[in-house]
């Protein structure tokens, strides 16, 4: 999700409530960048996506959307808020050695990490044999498929805050003026903004009573195991949801208003050990 260029600072002060704060002159650069970025890469929208803390620097995300935002999205990040790259989407093979790479991000895009893949065969004899690939993962790579990982699992967004347009395209929903108080404490009422897992292995019957225009993607109360905690911060007057299988990452809404946003402040490392810890 992130949060977007014209809401920048007072979107950056409610996330302070999660403990995610930048410098002035982070700030600063950051939103100068926002501002460069979407006009240099003809981007609909552009977001602050978060950081990945490293040993020796630390990665600033930035997200740019097309027209459809659900799929059109693209990845830049940089060292120093300034010079930004593009990241290359993930392939297979990153997203598959990611989740075996021992070691924290050293804030060196070109690191090589040694991961150790194992594979079980039974070809030829009845017993199972477990083989052994050494493979090498760049740390770009890594960094690629980590953010793609984080999107899969943990960006949200409130119900009713994007529509399913008729041609197909997933847009911002211009109407969308919050959740209530009650509603936005409840997480029936925030989806995963991802492509659907588990609304397409709903029945037929289910489906046609939604509403397709709003109901089109998953809801993250039926996530397995529960992955969130939320807390209403200022009385009522401000809602924080926060992603235990990847800590550090932050969700905040205002109840009533269209303000809603997220943002990843973390070591890019998965809580494994979530399903044992509820």
């Amino acid at each position: 999700m992130g949060i977007e260029a014209k809401d920048f600072s007072l979107d950056l002060d409610l996330l302070a409530y999660s403990g995610i704060v930048f410098s002035p002159e982070q700030r600063a650069a950051l939103q100068t960048s926002l501002v460069i970025l979407k006009e240099q890469y003809k981007f609909k929208t552009i977001h602050l996506w978060g950081k990945i803390l490293g040993i020796t620097e630390d990665y600033y995300i930035i997200q740019g959307r097309q027209k459809d935002e659900l799929k059109d999205r693209q990845f830049l990040y940089s060292l120093d808020c300034i010079n930004w790259n593009m990241l290359t989407p993930p392939g297979d093979e990153a997203k598959e050695l990611t989740p075996q790479c021992q070691g924290r991000f050293t804030g060196d895009p070109s690191h090589d990490f040694d991961v150790t893949k194992y594979t079980v065969s039974n070809e030829d004899t009845e017993e199972e044999n477990i083989e052994e690939y050494k493979s090498q993962l760049r740390e770009e790579e890594r960094l690629a498929a980590t953010l793609w990982k984080i999107e899969q699992d943990a960006i949200i967004i409130p119900r009713g805050s994007y529509v399913l347009q008729p041609n197909g395209n997933v847009e911002r929903n211009r109407t969308f003026e919050g959740l209530t108080v009650t509603e936005s404490g409840k997480l029936s009422n925030y989806f995963h903004f991802r492509e659907p897992i588990t609304l397409q292995q709903k029945s037929l019957i289910h489906r046609a009573t939604l509403d397709k225009s709003l109901h089109f993607l998953d809801t993250i109360d039926e996530d397995v195991p529960k992955g969130w905690s939320v807390q209403y911060e200022r009385g009522s007057g401000l809602v924080q949801i926060r992603s235990l299988k990847w800590p550090g990452m932050a969700f905040f809404h205002i109840p009533e208003t269209n303000r809603y946003g997220s943002l990843y402040c973390g070591v890019g490392e998965e809580n494994k050990d979530l399903p044992f810890m509820l």
